[in-house]
């Protein structure tokens, strides 16, 4: 910025100019911290893939009807249909709760981003809308990470501090 150039005339792009309703909601919204964002993405997808993971059993069984529709619906290549089931199963379940959790996020996010594209290509390609939005989730969580509230933050830390 130089001596002859204002505040108001160095806005981003992005950013509006001016004051009003918009101009209001942008400065507003612009200290919410990108961790609020990472820590709504945690909870969200995590909710998406954990209730999925519940569909598919039953106790501590999974159900028939869940290896059914390995076997005749969701085609898994590469895996024979009842070890995608219990590893789809397994998956919903584990990485959701780390997720939440906070801990392993981005690991735990890249698996369930590669599940999203497994999902995507071979059993519901036309749902592409939802996944793109999980995907953009936890693409977040895996370029960003979980942020301040999260055990990975409160594990670096005292990692950090033992050195």
């Amino acid at each position: 910025m130089t001596a002859e150039t204002t505040p108001a005339e160095t806005t981003a792009p992005d950013r509006p100019a001016g004051g009003g309703a918009l101009g209001w909601v942008t400065t507003l919204t612009e200290g919410v911290p990108l961790w609020v964002i990472g820590l709504f993405a945690r909870i969200g997808v995590a909710g998406v893939f954990f209730r999925s993971g519940q569909n598919k059993v039953s106790g501590w069984e999974i159900t028939p009807s869940t290896y059914f529709l390995f076997q005749e619906e969701y085609k898994v290549p590469l895996l024979p249909p009842e070890l995608a089931a219990q590893t789809a199963t397994l998956t919903e379940h584990v990485l959701p709760v780390l997720l939440v959790l906070g801990l392993a996020t981005r690991l735990s996010a890249l698996g369930l981003l590669g599940m999203t594209i497994v999902i995507q290509i071979f059993v519901y390609p036309n749902s592409w809308p939802d996944h793109a939005l999980w995907a953009t989730a936890l693409l977040l969580l895996v370029l960003r990470g979980p942020g301040p509230l999260s055990l990975d933050h409160l594990l670096g830390r005292q990692i950090a501090r033992g050195r």
